[in-house]
């Protein structure tokens, strides 16, 4: 007997996503069915080998349904996914709504799957930021291992991360460039993107940190350690999928460069490339369609007593969302409901 599962938001990257891994890791599913808002319903969009034409979002009864995987934004979110939890659905959700609430536990199975048990408070799950879920699976076994004081962390991160409008602006105007008749000013993001780096994301905050900086500093205390000081600064680049991270650690204990390679071979969700010569790591480009999170340039770092570099690459459209939010409905199955 499998599982009566909803996705909500099918017409987006991340819903699209949440199906095809549905399908690939054979998730013990029932019935299916993918909800969008009115003006896309009648889409069709792929399960497998099957076609589902997706139904309203506004009018669906979750009544009867064991779990819905939400990637729908915030507000429809805030108006959907309760309604979703009193009918019975447990509702998993992508966009950054409940994350904050301690009410909801906010998971990435392979660093805190103990939180799952939590879930019946408010009867909804939260799903990580993408730039932080990669980055907690690289430091919970090292933490385990010598307790991370300090962590500090650059990104760089894939237009993707900011939906399909924020990729249609990379290759707009990429072509444009090279087209001078078309001009593409920027629109989804603060400035042009194409051949440039922005240090932006999302809207800044009175303490000069952007709301995604945020996000990663406090979404780490809540996931791994509320005891680790976290500082990001988090960069836009002109990638369509796969964020990368540099990524500095600060121990507790000294832990040395090729024992920390060894925990982080065997950690769960973590492919480690890292070979001292030309091309020996791992690039976003390589990483789409992966379920790993990839660690290379694991090296020492001689200007503190305990410190450890790394280079963090991930597809934030898998392990950063659609990924880690099937990984929670397979915990939430195994732990829980117990029907598959």
């Amino acid at each position: 007997m499998g599982y009566r599962v909803v996705i909500a938001g099918a017409t987006g990257n991340v819903g699209r996503e949440m199906l095809s891994i549905l399908a690939e890791r054979q998730f013990p599913v029932d019935e299916i069915v993918a909800l969008a808002s009115r003006k896309s319903m009648g889409t069709e969009v792929s399960f497998g080998d099957k076609t589902l034409k997706t139904k309203d979002l506004d009018t669906f009864d979750f009544t009867g349904w064991d779990m819905a995987l939400f990637a729908v934004g915030s507000d429809a979110t805030k108006k959907y996914a309760p309604k979703a939890a009193a009918a019975g659905c447990v509702v998993i959700d992508n966009s950054s709504l409940y994350r904050y609430d301690s009410d909801i536990p906010l998971i990435v199975p392979e660093v805190n799957p103990e939180a799952i048990h939590s879930y019946a408070k408010k009867n909804i799950i939260a799903n990580p930021n993408c730039s932080t879920a990669q980055m907690v699976v690289a430091l919970k076994p090292l933490h385990d291992r010598a307790t991370i004081k300090r962590v500090v962390v650059s990104t760089y991160q894939s237009v993707s991360g900011a939906g399909k409008e924020g990729a249609d602006e990379l290759w707009d105007q990429t072509k444009s460039i090279y087209n001078p008749v078309t001009d593409v000013p920027p629109n989804k993001f603060q400035k042009q993107i194409a051949f440039n780096v922005i240090p932006q994301i999302d809207v800044f905050m009175d303490s000069g940190d952007t709301k995604e900086e945020w996000k990663m500093v406090v979404e780490t205390k809540k996931i791994l350690d509320t005891k680790i000081k976290v500082t990001a600064t988090c960069v836009r680049v002109p990638v369509f999928v796969g964020h990368s991270e540099s990524i500095n650690i600060e121990f507790e204990d000294h832990l040395d460069e090729n024992e920390a390679r060894d925990i982080l071979r065997e950690a769960p969700g973590i492919m480690v490339i890292d070979k001292r010569e030309a091309g020996g790591y791992v690039t976003p480009v390589e990483c789409v369609g992966d379920y790993a999170t990839f660690i290379s340039r694991i090296r020492q770092d001689s200007t503190i007593d305990n410190g450890i570099n790394l280079w963090c690459v991930s597809d934030n459209l898998r392990k950063g969302a659609a990924l880690n939010a099937v990984q929670i409905a397979e915990l939430l199955g195994r732990e829980v409901l117990k029907k598959g």
